[in-house]
């Protein structure tokens, strides 16, 4: 847990960005994650319709807008095939119109989907604020299978989100459901940028809409429902 509270403590900031007005999509009620056998389901309920809203499309990558919900866990990165150590390990639920990250898993532009993302703090986003961690160009991790071939610690694992009224679920299987049971996690809700340049970093974590805990301390416990 240690890497996680220094990580985290770098970006105590983010929650004070978050907006005191939500859109009901995005203004989380609830958040949790339960398992069954060796399935693990990513739950968040709102307050409005989930999913009721998604980025304007611009036509370029460069400048770009991603709509997500995210689970920050404890969970090392290396349970998916990243790096040991690399970053807070989050699984995303996106939308974004203007590009295709899912190149293995095809699907409509705009429409929702799920990511394992790795998170890191850069003040190059705004003080306090997070990104998702860039590949330095030479640069060789260790990434896991279905890596869409980004310069970014992403993975596109083809996890279908579920969308119903004010719930999005994802279930995702694990070899080592026990890593996931004994770790914590929270719910955010938030738009990201995509930069001009591939490293300056290439998408930040622009606009926090809600944290659950209220401070990303990620204090969820997985198979209890109340967070």
């Amino acid at each position: 847990m240690r890497r996680y509270i220094v990580l985290l403590a770098s970006v105590t900031a983010l929650s004070v960005h978050a907006r005191e007005a939500v859109h009901p999509a995005f203004d989380i009620v609830q958040a949790h994650i339960t398992t069954e056998g060796n399935v693990a389901k990513f739950h968040m309920a709102v307050s409005g319709k989930a999913g009721d809203k998604t980025p304007e499309k611009t036509g370029a990558l460069a400048g770009s807008s991603v709509f997500s919900y995210v689970w920050p866990t404890t969970l090392d990165p290396a349970s998916v095939g990243f790096e040991s150590g690399s970053g807070i390990l989050s699984l995303a639920v996106t939308a974004h119109p203007d590009f295709d990250d899912t190149p293995l898993f095809p699907a409509p532009l705009g429409s929702w989907h799920s990511h394992w993302v790795v998170l890191q703090p850069d003040d190059a986003c705004g003080k306090g604020h997070l990104k998702v961690a860039d590949i330095p160009e030479g640069a060789k991790p260790k990434l896991p299978k279905t890596w869409p071939g980004l310069p970014l610690l992403i993975d596109s694992p083809g996890w279908v989100p579920q969308f119903d009224g004010e719930s999005v679920v994802v279930k995702v299987p694990f070899d080592d459901i026990q890593a996931v049971e004994s770790a914590r996690f929270d719910g955010v809700t938030a738009g990201l940028r995509v930069n001009a340049s591939a490293h300056s970093p290439l998408l930040c974590v622009e606009d926090v809409f809600k944290v659950a805990s209220g401070d990303l301390s990620l204090p969820g416990k997985v198979n209890q429902l109340r967070h």
